[in-house]
């Protein structure tokens, strides 16, 4: 596992992401996140794709998370195709072309049965709205500031809200699904793959996602580093001698106070 680096800040229209060994903390307009990969040994890449782009603009920044069924230059494949399809995309806001755009290139590189899921989010660094879609992935952990109290963000969320009073030209009108809520300063988001939840015990007992959602629950923490390093020392915990039987990713993000002040790199 290669050391933490220090903490990067991306720039407009930078990529940052992939399917290695990855540990790092990351700085992105109005968010602050830390990111864990790790590909199921003895494999140096694998399944778990994530991304983080920032947009030319400097205001919305877009974090995908995708969980890649296949091995091999088919998710090497599959990699490359998702990191162009988000670059062209960065500047945008709504999140249905991306999606339908990332089915596409999967579609293209499958030569058997083949299939993925993920989770796409938006942050409008300005106002701190959110805008999501997940494609068949597990539900992200959020944590609500204000009430010191874990939830799933699920499309269903009672906190989902009208987009609203965002300048002209970032979303349209769209039949993808995709979910609008509020993130309130000092909120955290957890996105996580399978490999996370369907550790096993020394008995057998799955962790799932109750499982995840509780070890955050007795979480004490100041930052997502923290956070991040504390859920992944409790999974270790829970599996003991169990060995790991998927790829794992977690990703942490936290809304940050604003920096308006501060011009982000173009």
């Amino acid at each position: 596992m290669p050391e933490q680096d220090e903490v990067t800040r991306l720039a407009c229209l930078e990529l940052k992401g992939g399917n290695e060994h990855a540990r790092y903390e990351i700085e992105l307009p109005g968010l602050v996140a830390w990111v864990f990969c790790r590909p199921m040994t003895p494999a140096t890449r694998g399944g778990d794709l994530h991304y983080l782009s920032v947009c030319s603009q400097g205001f919305v920044s877009r974090i995908a998370l995708a969980d890649v069924a296949g091995h091999g230059e088919f998710v090497a494949g599959v990699a490359d195709r998702l990191r162009d399809v988000l670059r062209q995309h960065s500047d945008a806001w709504d999140q249905s072309d991306v999606v339908r755009e990332l089915n596409d290139a999967f579609l293209a590189g499958a030569t058997q049965f083949e299939y993925a899921t993920a989770f796409v989010l938006g942050h409008y660094s300005v106002s701190g709205e959110i805008v999501f879609t997940n494609a068949g992935h597990m539900p992200p952990l959020w944590y609500h500031a204000r009430e010191s109290a874990w939830t799933f963000m699920l499309e269903s969320t009672p906190y989902a809200k009208e987009v609203a009073d965002l300048p002209i030209g970032l979303i349209a009108g769209t039949p993808y699904s995709q979910t609008a809520v509020q993130l309130e300063v000092g909120d955290l988001v957890v996105l996580y793959t399978d490999g996370i939840t369907e550790s096993n015990d020394p008995a057998g007992k799955q962790l799932d996602k109750e499982g995840l959602l509780a070890l955050a629950r007795n979480l004490a923490f100041t930052s997502p580093v923290e956070v991040g390093e504390a859920l992944r020392a409790g999974v270790e915990t829970f599996r003991g001698t169990s060995p790991a039987a998927d790829d794992e990713t977690l990703i942490v993000l936290q809304r940050a106070p604003s920096t308006s002040d501060a011009p982000w790199p173009r």
